[in-house]
């Protein structure tokens, strides 16, 4: 009995992991970068479900944004740029036990990674994606993105573009598959940790666009919503987020929005005076690509060892003289 006693304590306190033991490298971003408040939020997250770190993989493309993996005490896979999300589909498929964040630029998903975006969408995998618009090429100095808004100068613009922005939250909205979509904005970290705790628990692709500031390159351009909060709509609903009190005290502009509604979801992702926050649409009857998909049996590292071992013994020279192949 006193042997046993320790081992059990042991065990109680292995499980019982801190906000540490979640943080990896010190984070690069500058000063003011909305990632830091999404990389906060995701920390806490993690914490709070107690996602052990072995059954956790954060996929990132390249960008600001995608030096998230280096950041989390997990496993993690920095890609290539706008190939993220077949990275994460892949280990998805193969090993549906664990938790996949993908987290991706503006550029990284809405330019070069449009056509995965899409139909990855459409494959609704179980996987909790994150896009951290700030609306420019921030990694490699000031570049415009599909982002960005109209008439701004960037050195590929330098007399302004010329273009409208793509909307990624209504652009993901018209695919059918798609199951749950929100947007979140940095300066509201509760709203944040709110909508990422609700993307994590849909069965699903959960797509979460958090709209953030970039204090380098594109510094005050979100200072009116942000000094102003008359200018936020915030979305509420039992099947969504609720509002607390003392943020409601400060976020008055409110609108009960029942997330099943997709229609008014689409009306509501048309606006960006004021700006949406919220759940925008959920739908939990879309099927899982990895369910009908999936494999038979899970490629732990006890099953891969054993396929290892099955194949080798094939090739084992006895002393006898015999062997395998």
């Amino acid at each position: 009995m006193s042997t046993q006693l320790p081992h059990c304590l042991l065990g109680m306190f292995d499980d019982d992991f801190s906000l540490d033991d979640y943080k990896g490298a010190e984070p690069r971003w500058c000063v003011g970068c909305g990632d830091s408040a999404v990389l906060a939020a995701v920390q806490r997250l993690c914490r709070d479900e107690q996602l052990p770190p072995e059954k956790t993989v954060f996929v990132s493309g390249i960008g600001c944004s995608s030096r998230f993996p280096h950041y989390m005490q997990t496993y993690g896979f920095h890609g290539l740029h706008g190939r993220a999300l077949p990275v994460a589909e892949g280990i998805k498929l193969h090993r549906p036990d664990l938790h996949v964040f993908v987290i991706m630029g503006d550029g990284d998903c809405c330019s070069i990674g449009t056509a995965h975006w899409i139909h990855a969408i459409r494959y609704n995998m179980d996987m909790t994606v994150l896009v951290l618009d700030n609306g420019i090429y921030g990694l490699t100095k000031n570049q415009v993105s599909p982002t960005s808004p109209l008439g701004m100068k960037s050195n590929t613009t330098p007399r302004g573009t010329n273009l409208e922005p793509i909307n990624p939250v209504s652009v993901t909205l018209g695919v059918r598959n798609a199951s749950f979509v929100a947007q979140a904005v940095d300066w509201i970290p509760e709203l944040v940790q709110n909508i990422v705790s609700a993307a994590f628990h849909h069965k699903g692709l959960s797509f979460v666009r958090v709209l953030q500031r970039c204090p380098e390159f594109l510094d005050g351009r979100y200072d009116p919503w942000v000094k102003d909060p008359g200018r936020m709509l915030l979305l509420n609903h039992k099947d969504g987020i609720q509002t607390s009190p003392s943020l409601a005290s400060v976020y008055k502009n409110q609108e009960e929005h029942d997330p099943s509604d997709r229609n008014r979801a689409r009306e509501i992702a048309s606006v960006s005076d004021p700006i949406p926050v919220g759940v925008l649409y959920r739908n939990q009857n879309v099927s899982c690509y990895e369910n009908p998909r999936g494999p038979d049996r899970l490629y732990t590292p006890d099953v891969v060892k054993g396929v290892l071992e099955s194949e080798l013994d094939r090739f084992t020279i006895h002393a006898s003289g015999g062997g395998g192949d």
